[in-house]
């Protein structure tokens, strides 16, 4: 999967707070890496599932995971995480998912 121009979609339940932080939070892990995002917007899981086969990655808490299974299998990574602020956990899926090394 190619490293740079990747789109990122981040979802929350309202798609205010929760998934700005994500945003923010996925921001400084892709700059940590090395990877510099094409396009990135987060929003309410509403617009999310709906949009999210039009992203390469998309990162929900770990309890809406289900509502993307479409776009998974379009080919959308899903990546669920237990601590939405947790620089370390958002690194440590995305090398699961083998979007970094």
């Amino acid at each position: 999967m190619a490293k740079e121009n990747m789109s990122f979609l981040v979802c929350c339940a309202n798609g205010a707070g929760s998934s700005l932080m994500m945003k923010m939070t996925m921001q400084k892990t892709l700059d940590k890496v090395g990877i510099k995002p094409g396009k990135v917007h987060h929003c309410a899981l509403s617009e999310g599932k709906t949009a999210a086969a039009q992203y390469d990655v998309v990162f929900c808490a770990q309890n809406f995971t289900n509502m993307f299974k479409d776009a998974e299998k379009k080919g959308t990574i899903v990546i669920g995480l237990r601590n939405i602020m947790s620089q370390q956990e958002m690194e440590d899926k995305m090398r699961e998912k083998g979007i970094i090394e």
